[in-house]
């Protein structure tokens, strides 16, 4: 039996949910998303809340049960609240600019590093350091935030990079000098 899977999901004000055969169709204010869930489970709507229920007794069936549950969550979730992550950027010169659909990164290279907001996604720079990664997708907002770290990730000596903000660095000591 699934913890996750049996769990109703209850839909906000402004999210609506409509199954159709084996695709769950979303709509929010501003989105519309949909969610295919190959005939592995059974979804239905009742009263205002989203129920998930395996198609058989097989062991995979009750896997897929809470793997779609939950990702009919996060749907309704950014379609409600929106997903966000935030980076910071520390080091000397280290800097982020929002040019237009162009977020510019000065990482210590030769060159800027010059990063292409996908669409759906609102990334926002606040006093050259901080980085907002918005938008409706938990995934794209999570690989968006994992791509534009790993250009100058974190470094163990003196903590530069790229990082999120509760991300804890482990600092390691440096060369010391024979005596």
């Amino acid at each position: 039996m699934s913890r996750i899977g049996k769990l109703p999901i209850t839909l906000p004000k402004g999210v609506e949910a409509k199954v159709s055969g084996n695709v769950i169709e979303f709509k929010g204010a501003k989105h519309t998303r949909s969610l295919d869930t190959l005939g592995n489970v059974k979804a239905e709507v009742k009263e205002g809340r989203l129920v998930f229920s395996p198609k058989d007794d097989t062991k995979q069936s009750k896997a897929f049960w809470g793997t779609y549950r939950a990702l009919a969550n996060n749907i309704v979730t950014g379609l409600s609240a929106g997903f966000e992550k935030k980076l910071e950027i520390t080091g000397v010169g280290y800097r982020a600019a929002v040019k237009g659909n162009v977020l510019e990164l000065l990482l210590g290279y030769s060159h800027p590093i010059n990063y292409a907001i996908p669409k759906d996604i609102e990334i926002a720079v606040d006093k050259n350091v901080s980085v907002s990664i918005k938008g409706v997708d938990k995934q794209v907002v999570g690989q968006v935030a994992a791509e534009i770290r790993a250009f100058r990730s974190p470094e163990p000596y003196k903590g530069k990079g790229v990082r999120y903000v509760d991300e804890v660095i482990l600092r390691k000591a440096g060369k010391t000098a024979k005596k």
